[in-house]
Parts: structure tokens; sequence; C-alpha cells
């Protein structure tokens, strides 16, 4: 007679299958979109069974919100160095970092966001009226603070924002154009570290941070 699995053995496939799936579902998102992407396609890159992707995921639509609200999640989390930080140069600063470094972890998740973003973001709407538009609201009335206080030059804090986004996931979002740029290469750990560090002096100079 075989052996039921023990709960924490069953836990622990459920949390592996999961991870092939929303790693299939990222890089096929990414380079079909949502309208082209299949959950046969997606089963077929993590090599399971369609079966087993319904299990875990009733719809397609299901599973691109967990892609997305993953990535997200990801994102916020990046931000946490800066909601501690006492000045902007150490804040920003390891926003920056942070940030560069989910574009170097997490391409195919920012490529989701964007591509759903630049379509009007027909499945996500709801997510930018609600998590990021409160999100964003509580970054830029610190970074004013930090701008009252004194620490920072007079920008606008939700542009500023915006530079900052735009800058860090261009490395993911348009890192083909630079590795084509870089010889055909993908940056190694010294460019990564040699961008990182040129983004942040030119952003925390152009906002007196520095």
């Amino acid at each position: 007679m075989t052996d039921t699995p023990r709960p924490s053995k069953r836990n622990e496939i459920r949390a592996q299958n999961e991870t092939l799936i929303l790693q299939a579902a990222e890089k096929v998102f990414a380079e079909a979109g949502f309208g082209g992407a299949t959950m046969q396609l997606i089963a077929d890159v993590a090599g399971l069974p369609k079966a087993n992707l319904h299990y875990y995921f009733a719809t397609k639509e299901e599973l691109y919100r967990r892609v997305v609200q993953n990535i997200f999640e990801i994102w916020l989390h990046a931000a946490d160095s800066m909601d501690g930080a006492d000045d902007p140069a150490e804040g920003i600063g390891a926003y920056i970092e942070a940030k560069m470094e989910i574009s170097r972890r997490h391409p195919n998740g920012s490529k989701v966001w964007a591509s759903e973003v630049m379509h009007g973001a027909p499945v996500i709407q709801d997510y930018l009226e609600t998590t990021l538009r409160d999100w964003t609201r509580g970054r830029a009335a610190l970074i004013q603070r930090w701008i009252d206080e004194g620490k920072m030059a007079p920008v606008d804090p939700e542009h500023l924002l915006y530079m900052l986004w735009a800058t860090t996931q261009h490395y993911a979002d348009f890192g083909h154009q630079i590795e084509t740029l870089n010889g055909g290469r993908p940056l190694d750990d010294l460019q990564w570290q040699a961008a990182k560090d040129s983004v942040k002096s030119m952003i925390l100079r152009g906002i007196g941070a520095a």
C-alpha cells in the first residue's frame, strides 16, 4: 500500500509546482502578452500537464493577476529601504539599487507589467486605482517631507517617482536593446554595479541630494 504524503510534503510539492507555473507564466505572458498566451503553452513551458495548471489556477486571468501581483509586491518591498531612511541620499539611493536589482532578476515580470499598462490595463486597472495609487501617495508624501526639511531640491515628488520607475525598469523592459549595445552580451556583475552607481549619482545630484 502506498503511503499518503505527509501534509508538510504535500505543501512542499504544491509550493514547488506553483513556483514552476508562475515562472513559466511570467515568461509566456512577457513574450506573448495576455491575449497570445494559452494555458497549454504555459503548461508546456512549466513541464506540467495542463490539468495541473487548472488545479492551481482555474483561469488564465487568475494566473495572470497572480503574476502581476507578484512583481508588484516585489516592487513594494523595494521601497522598504526608502521608508526607513533619514534622508533622500540614503533612501532614494537604496530604492534605485533595489529596483535595478529587480530588473536584473525579474525582467519578465517587469515586461508583463509594462505591456499591461501600455494596453490600458484591461485586467489590472483596479490595482492601479487602489494599491498603486495609495503607495504612490505615501512615497510622494515622504519625498515632500524631505523637501520641506531642506534635504533635497524642490522637485515634483510624483514626477520624480515616474523618473525612477522609467530609469530602473528600462534595464528589464529594454534588456535586449542593452545587450545588443553591449556586444550581444548581458551585463556582467561589474557592469551592473557600474550602472547602478551611475544612475544613483546622476539622479541624486540632479535632486540636490548627493
